[in-house]
């Protein structure tokens, strides 16, 4: 991975974070976890936990319909030439690390 790309995911987890935490209804905690950065920059992946989890379903459907106001951010406070495509998932890998962290501290 390139050193721009990089920095451009940087930017995207710093503004998304921020969008986010501004946006939403404050009754679930959305964290941005990681960007992924596919197509040479064409597409970004954001990838969230919320708290609790059971309004996972809730937070991905707000942040999905908020992608193009998240868009318009991205284009307002940032000087990203080449504005991506964005998807929103839930970070399944790092729910599964905190599952192993709990297991952990059991045995």
């Amino acid at each position: 991975m390139s050193q721009k790309e990089d920095k451009i995911k940087e930017i995207i987890r710093e503004l998304s974070a921020s969008f986010f935490s501004r946006e939403s209804n404050r009754l679930s905690m959305i964290t941005v976890t990681s960007v992924e950065i596919h197509s040479r920059g064409g597409k970004a992946v954001i990838l969230i936990t919320v708290l609790p989890e059971d309004k996972e379903a809730e937070a991905l459907e707000f942040a999905h319909r908020r992608l193009t106001d998240f868009k318009a951010f991205v284009q307002e406070n940032s000087r990203i030439a080449r504005i991506p495509f964005f998807e929103v998932r839930i970070d399944v890998g790092e729910k599964n690390r905190q599952r192993l962290d709990e297991l952990a501290k059991k045995l």
